[in-house]
């Protein structure tokens, strides 16, 4: 059984991004002083990169060992490389050329300008994760300590879209879509599966163009009628929310927006 979802509702996104920030770089500390190392998916959009943002600009930044974490992504529009659309090169620009990462534990998804096409190309990240994931993840991905995902006002996350083939996926990790109703058309996602792998999965969702989406994944809708439904992580699954995008929610579903 899965564990209800839990819900953080703050004043503002600036307030959201700010704590949002703060709670990752305690996740990831925690994991590196029990395991020695953590392991995190970044997601792109505004709330996304809002995050990365908000941890670049704090000084608890530096409590983090940037050279033994794991950075991967949710999904990734299928653009050449160093495309400014391209989350990777929007995660670049708000955090990750500011710290000292290792490279090597660096994992973005494949650019178009590559030798391969959206679905080998999926094929390919999806190889790179299995080639990541140890006896003790038991399965094809490694077991992420957080996968952090933006909602969108149609209920979408990564690029799992409502009714389209790649939220059906229930075997493979990674897929290539196409035919995607926000532009650019074609991208790279993972699936339910492989976001159920973590240990947390985080959604974060602000503005009153949220409010909508966040009612009805919350609501008990359909993952494949609302993707943001079927994300959950194994151990917890966190909502952090602006109070715009939690305006349509019963009140009796969260505690007081913290001040």
């Amino acid at each position: 059984m899965t564990a209800a979802p839990q819900l953080v509702v703050h004043r503002d996104k600036e307030l959201m991004a700010q704590a949002a920030a703060a709670r990752l770089i305690t996740k990831i500390v925690d994991a590196q002083a029990a395991r020695g190392f953590a392991s995190v998916v970044l997601t792109g959009g505004r709330n996304g990169n809002g995050l990365l943002a908000a941890l670049s600009s704090s000084a608890a930044k530096d409590a983090i060992d940037w050279s033994r974490l794991d950075l991967w992504w949710g999904d990734e529009r299928f653009l050449p490389d160093g495309d400014p659309e391209r989350n990777y090169t929007q995660a670049k620009e708000a955090l990750l050329d500011s710290v000292p990462l290792n490279p090597a534990r660096v994992h973005p998804m494949p650019a178009s300008d590559g030798a391969y096409e959206v679905d080998a190309a999926a094929e390919m990240y999806a190889a790179e994760l299995t080639a990541a994931a140890g006896p003790e993840d038991h399965g094809r991905v490694p077991t992420f300590d957080v996968l952090m995902l933006g909602v969108g006002p149609d209920t979408h996350v990564a690029s799992l879209f409502p009714e389209l083939p790649a939220v059906r996926e229930s075997e493979r990790t990674v897929v290539g879509v196409h035919g995607a109703p926000k532009p650019p058309p074609v991208r790279i996602t993972l699936t339910l599966p492989a976001i159920r792998s973590a240990r947390e999965v985080w959604l974060l969702a602000a503005g009153e163009d949220k409010a909508s989406a966040a009612a009805i994944a919350l609501s008990g809708a359909g993952e494949v009628q609302a993707p943001a439904a079927g994300a959950y992580g194994r151990a917890r699954t966190l909502w952090l929310l602006d109070a715009a995008a939690a305006s349509q929610l019963p009140r009796d579903l969260y505690p007081p927006a913290s001040p």
